[in-house]
Formats: C-alpha cells, sequence, structure tokens
C-alpha cells in the first residue's frame, strides 16, 4: 500500500468512542513518548545551572542557548525522521528504532559530565527526531482524506501528548524533592532516570500494540529487506557525533543559520513535488509555508517555558503556599497541559458545533487566534512586572499560572490544527517530509527561544527589568503578528482550495 492510497482511503478499522481503534494505541505510545521530553524539558536549563554553574545565575544563558538549540533539534531532525520512513523502511520500523535511541540517550544523561550531557541530548535528538513527525503522520493515516473526524482525532491525540506532558513534571518533581538529602544536581539525574523508563513503556507499548495498524505504516513493496534497517542504523551512528558538534561547538546563532537553510529545503522539496501535480496542489503548499512562517513566531515564545519562564519562577515569583509549603519551579510546567485536558474537549465541541452551521474558523484565522493568545499571556506578566513586585522584588504566584492558561488557549487553537492541515495539504507522496517540515518551523522557533532567553538573562541572570523588558518585546511581535494573519486569512484560503 503506498503512501497516496494510505492517505485517501484507510483500512475498516474497528471503532471505539467513535475514532479507530488504533488511535487509542497511539495515544498511549505518544503518552509514555512525551512524559519523557517532558521531564527533560522542565529540568535541563535547571539542571545545567546547578551542576555546572553551581547555581550561579550566570549560568542561565549558557542554559538558555543549549535548551533553545536542544529543542530546536528535536524538531529539526524531524525532516530526516519523516523521509526515512517515507523512502527506506516505512513508518512503524522508524519509530521502533527512534524510541529506542531515545531512551539510551535518556540514561546516558544521568552521567554528570558535560560530556555526556551532550552526548545524551545528541541521542535524544536523533531518536525523537526519528519517532515525532512518523506518530504524528500516523494518526493522519486512520483516517480517509475528507473524513470530517479528523481534526477532532488529531485533538484527542493531542490530548494524549498533553497528559504525559502533565504527569511528567508533577511525578519526577516529586522524585526529585524526595531525595532531599542529595545534592540538587542528583535530584535531577533521577528525573532523567525515569524519563527513560518512560520512553522504554511507548517502545513496548508500540511494539505490542502495531498489529493493530493492519499494516499501514509498514515498508512499501520492494522496501521490506531488513538490510535497510542496518543502513538506517548506521546513519545514526553517523548521525549523533554531528548533532554533538552542533550543541557543543556551533552554538545557537550557527545553528539558526542551518536551520533556515533546512527550512528552505524542505520548501524547495514540497514545491518541485507540487508542481508535479497540479496549480491547486502548488497552491495548497504555498499555503501551508506562510502558515509555517507563522508557526515560527508562536513557538519562539511558547518555549519560553524551559527557559525563562524557569528563571521567572525560581527567583522573581513568590511561590510560598499555605503552611509555609513552597510551589514546586517544575510543577509550573503542568499548568499549561492540565489546561489543554481540561479545555481540548470543549474546544473540539464548539469546533463542531460551529462546523454543523457552516462557521468555523479556518486554518489561518485559528492560527491568527492562537498567536494572539500567546500575547495576551505576555501581557499578563508585562502587568505584573510593571505593577505588582513587592518590596522583596517578586511578583505574585497567579500571573505566571495564567499566562501558561492563556498560552494554552493560543496552543488549541494552533498546534492540534496544524498537525492536521499538514496531512491535507501535503503533496501526497510526501506527507512525512511535509511534517518534518511543520517540526523544522517548531526548530526554528525553539532555537530562536533560547536565543531570546539568553538576551533576557544577559551575563549575570535575569531581573525584573530585564524580564519586563523582553516580555514587552515578544507581547508586541505577537499581537502584531496575529492581527496581520487574521487580515491575509482570505488570501490564505483562497490558496487552500476549500480545504479548511
Amino acid at each position: 500500500m503506498n503512501q497516496a492510497i494510505e492517505t485517501s482511503a484507510a483500512p475498516d478499522y474497528p471503532q471505539l468512542l467513535g475514532h479507530p481503534r488504533p488511535l487509542w494505541m497511539l495515544f498511549m505510545t505518544e503518552f509514555w513518548e512525551r512524559f519523557a521530553f517532558y521531564s527533560v524539558s522542565w529540568a535541563l536549563a535547571l539542571y545545567i545551572v546547578a551542576q555546572f554553574f553551581h547555581g550561579d545565575p550566570s549560568g542561565q544563558a549558557w542554559a538558555s542557548g543549549i535548551f533553545g538549540a536542544y529543542t530546536a533539534l528535536i524538531y529539526g531532525t524531524g525532516i530526516f525522521g519523516g523521509w526515512v520512513a517515507d523512502k527506506l523502511i516505512g513508518y512503524q520500523r522508524t519509530i521502533l528504532l527512534g524510541a529506542a535511541v531515545m531512551a539510551a540517550g535518556l540514561f546516558t544523561l544521568m552521567l554528570p559530565q558535560r560530556t555526556m550531557l551532550l552526548l545524551g541530548l545528541a541521542l535524544v535528538i536523533v531518536g525523537d527526531g526519528l519517532f515525532k513527525p512518523n506518530i504524528s503522520s500516523m494518526v493522519g493515516q486512520l483516517y480517509a482524506r475528507d473524513d470530517e473526524r479528523r481534526d477532532r482525532g488529531f485533538t484527542l491525540f493531542y490530548m494524549g501528548i498533553n497528559a504525559g506532558a502533565f504527569v511528567a513534571p508533577l511525578f519526577t518533581g516529586w522524585l526529585a524533592s524526595y531525595f532531599t538529602d542529595t545534592p540538587m544536581e542528583q535530584n535531577y539525574r533521577v528525573v532523567f532516570l525515569a524519563a527513560g523508563v518512560g520512553m522504554l513503556l511507548s517502545l513496548l507499548w508500540f511494539w505490542f500494540g502495531r498489529r493493530q495498524l493492519k499494516g499501514v505504516g509498514r515498508p512499501a513493496p520492494g522496501a521490506e529487506s531488513r538490510l535497510r534497517v542496518l543502513w538506517v542504523l548506521l546513519g545514526v551512528i553517523v548521525a549523533v557525533p554531528a548533532v554533538y558538534y552542533l550543541l557543543s561547538s556551533v552554538g545557537p546563532g550557527g545553528l539558526q543559520w542551518l536551520l533556515g537553510l533546512l527550512f528552505v529545503a524542505v520548501a524547495a522539496m514540497l514545491l518541485v513535488e507540487a508542481a508535479r501535480h497540479d496549480r491547486v496542489q502548488t497552491h495548497r503548499v504555498l499555503a501551508m509555508l506562510i502558515i509555517f512562517a507563522f508557526n515560527v513566531l508562536f513557538w519562539m515564545f511558547y518555549y519560553q517555558l524551559g527557559t525563562s519562564f524557569n528563571f521567572l519562577a525560581e527567583n522573581l515569583v513568590d511561590r510560598k503556599m499555605f503552611g509555609g509549603w513552597v510551589f514546586p519551579v517544575g510543577w509550573f510546567q503542568s499548568v499549561s497541559p492540565l489546561a489543554i485536558i481540561v479545555l481540548a474537549p470543549l474546544v473540539t465541541l464548539v469546533w463542531a458545533w460551529l462546523s454543523k452551521r457552516r462557521c468555523e474558523p479556518s486554518i489561518p484565522r485559528k492560527f491568527g487566534l492562537g498567536l494572539i493568545f500567546n500575547a495576551l499571556g505576555f501581557a499578563v506578566l508585562v502587568y505584573a512586572l510593571a505593577r505588582l513586585l513587592s518590596s522583596a522584588g517578586l511578583i505574585p504566584f497567579w500571573p505566571l499560572a495564567m499566562c501558561y492558561v492563556m498560552q494554552t488557549v493560543g496552543e488549541l487553537c494552533l498546534s492540534p490544527i496544524g498537525l492536521s492541515m499538514v496531512t491535507k495539504l501535503a503533496p501526497p507522496r510526501l506527507v512525512g517530509v511535509a511534517m518534518g517540515g511543520w517540526f523544522m518551523s517548531l526548530a526554528v522557533g525553539g532555537n530562536l527561544s533560547g536565543l531570546v532567553a539568553s538576551r533576557i538573562s544577559g551575563v549575570s541572570g535575569m531581573t525584573a527589568a530585564s524580564a519586563l523588558s523582553g516580555f514587552t518585546f515578544s507581547f508586541w511581535l505577537l499581537a502584531g503578528a496575529g492581527l496581520l494573519l487574521l487580515l491575509i486569512s482570505p488570501l490564505i484560503n483562497k490558496l487552500m482550495h476549500g480545504v479548511r
């Protein structure tokens, strides 16, 4: 079964709760992968400052740069993972190989040397590059192209992502705080251990559940040889040192140029393939690429959650609660996924209700709303830093929590819709590459987020003044981009030729 057939007509799956049964297997596979990913995400920058700078705030800038580069490469390598699945070994084998490599990297992070930190991150990056775009692409292959349940299926899948993201900081944060008689950098290594176990569970879940897929995601005819898997594994062995070099020597600035060139290359591949079809497919790819550009801006500021928001919570937020209990920094990372778990079903129902009345916002309008809600989150922080700063130099607890909730509303307008958009607008033979292009836009935004956070922290660490300045800039750029996208939405809708 080739890719074009898979995306236009899906197998007749047994249904569970109104969706193909394999959706729920993919849901849990993604749950455990996201548990592993977000365990590392909340702890990484804090661990770097604690372990390698002995808690000195001057380490915030380097930690932010590493976090941004790590986030960027996690998503940037997705284009290669999509190509491996499309052209070499199929989706199922690519996912399994990526899960194994990622698990090895997570366990490597436990070793307390800077070299091992970067090697572990390199393994995680390469493994997740193989895993992440292909698990998302397989969700699209469960539905026919014109199946009206597709967007709702992606939103449910997105709840799996955020269920893992919600549990990870709470559980691993508790694990770290439980070992209270050890230095904090050791506590963070317990977090990495739990992440590795979570990734092994993801691997096992997909290994035993893949029979439900009825052949979807298997290698194409003529590509079944296991020798191809060996060649891909050799490619992984080459890729890991290359990624290590990018983390250790190239730095976020040089990486931004590389990511930009890769993004242009992906765009060119998609446009060339679209031109082989017809004018309609070319227009659809152009619409997709325009939305990708706005997607960069959303994630450039959203990913402050792993850097500047963490440093804000640690140093500038009053976290004292009832009875003298102090709210853990890492637990802020669970606010957004909790809000998504609560709000995602409501948003799904709203889109369905509006769809029945033929007034559901189009894809570009949803993206514009996403950018504006992200901007409103920063507006809350700007207000708090300008008006609510105490004599002790701290802002209240609620503005940062409210910022996460506002960003979550924006994320629900944008991210699950983006995954579905790619499967609807991409050329049928390059759905995996197009999904890699989607994650490439996240990569560019992720790396820029590290550069922004490094600028906010400066050489001596974040202050209330530097945070106010940086977050004010963030608000205006996001709000302006959101309004612009709403204004040009009719043009983008025309390019999409009826896809909504």
